[in-house]
Formats: C-alpha cells, structure tokens, sequence
C-alpha cells in the first residue's frame, strides 16, 4: 500500500496481531492493498529489500527493528527516508486486540504525515568545567575528569581537606552567590573567594578572601548536596547535580560529563512573536502567565514584551500552553502540525468503524515506557484508546483539547510523568478550564483528565474502568490559522453540536475569554485603552470620537484596566458564541468639538466643556475670554491665535532695578532728612 507518497510495510510480528489487510487499506485510504508480512525483520527482509528498491519514503510499522531496517538500508546503499510507526505495544498487543483494527489504521495514517522539521540552536562547550563542591570528593572528581577536561576545583566553606600531593588541578575556595547560563556560557559571582596556599601542610590553606569574584565555564558538577543553583536543576543543559552521597549517580555524572565537548545542536523548542505578546504597555503589567509557569526561568520581562532564551529553555511548552495570544507557540512540531495529526488520527478511526475514541497524550520518555509495559505484562491499551506522543505534556493547553473534542474525541487523558507534578501547575489549569466549558456546553464531565500514577497497572485500570461517552460530532473545519482563531471555531462547533446550546456562557477569573464592563458615563474616551491593547478588542474610530469593541479577540490580559486614568474598566470572562462578540460593537461615541476659529473637528465637545469649565475664570492665565477661547481651538489654530496677540503667557512683572550700597545710603539720608525738624534762622 502507498499512502501519502511512502510505501507502507507492515507486520502480524510472528502472528501476535490479528491484522486484516483489505480492511486496513480501505480505512487508511491508501493505493493499493496491505501486504501483511509475518516475519519482515527476519526471513521475509527481502520485501523490505524490494520495497526500497522503488526509491520512494519507506514506512514500516514496527520500531522494535527500527535499528535494524536502518542497518539494511546501509548494506543496500539505497538512499531512501525510512519512517516507523509502533502499532504493536500501542494497539496488537491487547486482549481487546481484534477490535483494535480502527485504532492501527489511525496510527499509519498518522504516520504517514509530513512533519515539518524544527529549527534549532547550536551550544559550543570547550570543556572547561568547574567542580564544586565541599571536601576533598570535589578535588577527587576533577582528577579523574582532568584527562578529559580543564577542571578548576572550588570548595564551599571547607573543613579539614588534605592539600593534594600534587596540584594537577587548581583548587580554590569560595561560595557562588548567582549563576546565569547554559551548556558552554555558564557565568559565575563568586563570594569568600581566594586561591589554595601552595605552603598548605596537613590541611589547605588559603589565602585572605575576596568577594564578587566573577569567572565563566561551559560545565558545572555541583557536589555540595545544597541547594541548587538554578531553577529546575535537571533541566539546564551542562549543569550536572548528582547527590554526593550516591557513588553511582557521581560516577554516571562523571561519564556524561566527559562527552559534553564540540558543537551541540538543541531544538528551538517555542516560536515567540511580539507582537501578539501582551505581558505589558508602558510599563503596565497585563498578562505574566508564561513567567509565572516557566520552571527554568528562560523567560523574562523584555520591556512591553517577553524575551525566551532558547539556550535555557528545556521545551516543557508551559508557556504555549497557557498563553492565550498564540504569541508562544510550541515548534517540536508546530502547532499546524499536531492539529493535523489529530484531524487525520480521528477521521481515519472512524472511518475505519472506531467509536468513542479516547485520546490518551503521552511523551516519548515515561508515556511509551508505560505503555510498552501495559503491552508485555497486562491486558494492553483498550480498542478505543488511541496513544498520542508530544514532546511534552505539559505543552498541550485548552485549545489541544477543543480541537481534539471537535475533531471527535470522546475523552481526552493525559498521561504525566508522576516525577515532574511540581511542573504541571499550567495544564492543571488549562484542564479546569476545559472542563468547566464543556461542562458548561451541555458535556458530561471528565472528558479531560490527567493520569499520573507511577504504577502500569493502576494506569491500565483506570483505562479500562473509564466508560465510555458519547463523541461529539466531528467537525470538518480545517485547522488553519492562529491558535486563538483555532480554538473558536473548535468551540463554536462543539457548541453547535451540543445537545443544549448556550449563547453565553460564564467563565471563572483568570480565564483567557469575556468580555469588558466599561462604566460609560465616567469614560472620557482619551483611548488610552486602545493603545495599549495588544489584540486589537478595543479600536477608535480616526474620523469620530468613537470607543468600540470585539469581545472574540479580547484575551483578559487587563492592560486596559491597568491604564485607565478614570478606573471604569473591569473584566468579565466569558466565552460568548452569538454574532456580536464578532462584531465591533460600539462601546460610547459623542459629538466632537469644532474648532470656533476654522471648524475643524478635534477631541470632544464633552472634554473640552470640562476642561473649560475647570480653567475659565478660576486661574490666572485664563481671566480673558479670548483665551479661553484658545481652548476651544483646532491645535493649528491655537498656534496661530497666540502668534498674533501681544500678550505673552510666559510673561511676568517688570523685573527690579539692580539696587547698589549708595542707593540705599541716599535714600537713607533723604529719609533721615525728612523725619529731622528744621531749626530756627535755617531755610
């Protein structure tokens, strides 16, 4: 069978599976029929010989062998792109395997899609690496790391540390009071710092201390058993923090250590644009969602914008998650990208007769693990589960789940990894936030869920006592455009869908949809609420003075109520599904003032009666009519008002006359003069 340009080979894996190949080429809609093969990785490798022979992408249903298919293509010298797809642990291998036909075709067909690649980023590291730690353990890693590495030693507040024999490595003292960087550009402050005394005897010796010492390094072995020096420790690459009490985790630390030299390439795991960012505007603060769930702390205010450092970031997608602008989105792969594997996985399971399908979302590490362990040791994944590989689990939010419940999943599961709870706080939300707007729609609850248990088997049960609801009816809208656009038209057909449509329906606080109560009589319409909203949801009008507003494209950032100089706004989350929340509605529009002196129309009659009123007749300047008058003028006009009138507003009294020593003797002797009686025969 040909699907989407690729040859597709697939396997019963020694008879294990119950596969019917007239069925699967009619669900997945491919050319040609399915070959089952029984044995292709042993004695039937000449068909995947055959099948590369033809020069086009080859996919294979099977990853087990996925080594071993690549080790073939070698010793053909065929240069054909190879693709896998696991439809055994995932779906054969269950007791309810013979219902699991839809689910298969589901999987190659999703298989079969072009995935675009990601962009990435490139880390250089020397190898120059700094131990850190408190004894002489610190001094013993760097020796065993120096063959391999240019390690310096910097011991914390230390004891009673033997000198070594030989200073094969430098050994200092210090505390790190702040570490920035990653893999290759780690910089360092350094307190208490001062080098090792060469005269050391029966214990090291330094010399006197310094404080804010500042040093770089491309690694970091942190072996003081402290507290971390970065934010989510396990996640910054080049920064290794075995337990020092754990020989074994030192030793592996060690061994990783010494292959982290050269050029590395990281993914650049989330798409930024700022321009649909609304963390701030002129210096108000709106929307901090994706700096209050970042764990690493790649991301950081950047003046009315966010900036994410793509070298820290550890991809968990937090941030594409709950930020509500699709300003961050997740890359590995693109958000484009994962709507159209869930358009192609749903409509090929019904297609195929599936029913009430259950997404299950896993990642690549602990998802597959529990999967693959349901698969060998218990009953498998029921029929109608279907398994759902992200980078992350933590990248997906609520817009993943409309689009999913809309494209006709019955229920959404998300399989976490129980080790990383303390990160899941923003898709904990973002499942509340799904829930309570089905809910609200008319849904039965528990159509989105998280599962992180540590146990296969209590995984497994809670898989298979979940009974199942009733699909939504599939949507057939294409998931194009911006993650806001997406996630409305998925609501709106899970509205119309419903059994009870509502037209409005209430939102709890911090919600990412409503609307804005505006308090009309006490807006002054200056639209500084306009320039500082990020979407577009309040505009004017630059022919009237004219507020208007479209309740789709408002996000609940608050930067409008944070700018207000009168304090009328308030928000009200909410997702409104009737017309008018498309529309610009006009929120208040008055008459606009004249100018009395050329009739243009500038700001607002009421404005100007205000300001006029306040000013006329109550301060200095303003005690004549024709100045007042200026006010109500075009700024043109004003301009040429004031160039033609003589009086000066920046004017004050006649200066005073200089005044010297003999002015005031004189006028003292006229004075004196004065009060002094004239005497007799004197004129």
């Amino acid at each position: 069978m040909e699907l989407n340009g690729r040859k597709v080979l697939v396997c019963d894996c020694n008879g294990t599976m119950a596969l019917d190949g007239k069925a699967l080429s009619r669900a997945c809609g491919g050319m040609g029929a399915v070959d089952v093969n029984t044995l292709l990785c042993r004695t039937q490798i000449g068909n995947f010989e055959a099948a590369m022979s033809e020069g086009r992408p080859v996919l294979v249903a099977c990853t087990q062998e996925a080594p071993f298919f690549a080790e073939v293509r070698a010793e053909v010298g065929v240069d054909v792109d190879l693709h896998f797809t696991n439809i055994r642990e995932r779906a054969g291998w269950s007791a309810e395997g013979e219902r699991a036909m839809p689910k298969i075709a589901a999987l190659i067909a999703e298989a079969a899609l072009n995935i675009p690649s990601t962009p990435a980023v490139t880390l250089k590291s020397a190898g120059v690496a700094l131990v850190y730690g408190r004894d002489d353990a610190a001094i013993a890693a760097a020796k065993q790391l120096s063959d391999r590495l240019d390690c310096t030693v910097l011991l914390s507040k230390p004891g009673d540390v033997a000198p070594p024999r030989l200073t094969d490595v430098p050994v200092f003292k210090g505390t790190v009071a702040a570490a920035k960087g990653h893999l290759g550009a780690f910089e360092i402050t350094v307190n208490d710092y001062a080098p090792a005394s060469p005269s050391s005897r029966a214990r090291l010796e330094f010399s006197p201390p310094r404080d804010g010492a500042a040093s770089k390094c491309d690694l970091i072995l942190d072996l003081t058993g402290g507290a971390p020096l970065f934010p989510a420790p396990e996640k910054r690459d080049g920064y290794f923090r075995p337990d020092p009490g754990d020989p074994a985790a030192v030793q592996k630390a060690l061994f990783d250590m010494v292959e982290m030299v050269g050029e590395f390439e990281k993914p650049r795991y989330v798409r930024y644009d700022a321009a649909l960012c609304a963390h701030s505007r002129n210096r108000k603060t709106g929307c901090t969602r994706c700096l209050d769930v970042c764990p690493t702390g790649a991301i950081a205010p950047d003046g009315d914008h966010v900036a994410i450092d793509p070298f820290v970031c550890a991809g968990c997608g937090s941030c594409a998650s709950v930020c509500p602008t699709g300003a961050a989105t997740y890359a590995l792969p693109p958000q484009e990208a994962v709507f159209e594997r869930l358009r192609t996985i749903l409509s090929t399971h019904a297609r195929a007769g599936g029913t009430a399908p259950m997404l299950l979302v896993h990642d690549g590490r602990h998802g597959e693990e529990m999967i693959s362990l349901i698969a060998r040791h218990g009953r498998g994944l029921p029929a109608r589960v279907i398994p759902f590989a992200v980078n992350e689990t933590t990248q997906i939010g609520f817009d993943f789940f409309a689009v999913a419940l809309a494209f006709g999943a019955s229920q959404v599961r998300v399989l976490a990894d129980p080790r990383k709870r303390d990160e899941i706080a923003g898709l904990a939300a973002q499942v509340g936030l799904a829930e309570a707007a089905l809910s609200g729609l008319g849904y039965s609850e528990g159509r989105v869920s998280v599962i992180d248990a540590a146990d296969p088997e209590a995984v497994e049960a809670e898989l298979y006592a979940t009974p199942a609801a009733a699909a939504p009816r599939a949507g057939s809208f294409l998931p194009m455009g911006g993650k806001r656009s997406v996630t409305m038209l998925a609501l709106r057909h899970l509205r119309d869908a419903s059994a009870a449509p509502v037209d409005i329906l209430p939102l709890a606080a911090g919600s990412p949809f409503g609307t804005l109560d505006i308090d009309v009589a006490g807006c002054t319409l200056c639209l500084a609420c306009v320039g500082a909203c990020p979407t577009g949801a309040l505009i004017d009008n630059p022919d009237w003075p004219m507020l208007r507003f479209v309740e789709d494209a408002c996000v609940q950032c608050g930067l409008c109520k944070a700018t207000c100089p009168e304090k009328v706004i308030a928000l009200r989350p909410r997702l409104n599904f009737t017309d008018d929340a498309r529309t610009p509605a006009t929120v208040k529009e008055e008459e606009p003032a004249h100018c009395v002196r050329c009739g243009k129309a500038f700001g607002t009659r009421s404005a100007i009666d205000r300001v006029i009123g306040k000013l006329a007749g109550k301060h200095w300047m303003f005690q004549q009519q024709d100045i007042v008058d200026r006010i109500r003028m075009c700024e043109d006009c004003r301009l040429i008002a004031q160039a033609e009138t003589a009086i000066d507003p920046f004017a004050g009294p006649p200066r005073p006359l200089p005044r010297t020593t003999e002015d005031y003797l004189r006028e003292r002797d006229i004075e004196n003069a004065r009060k002094t009686p004239a005497r007799k025969g004197e004129s």
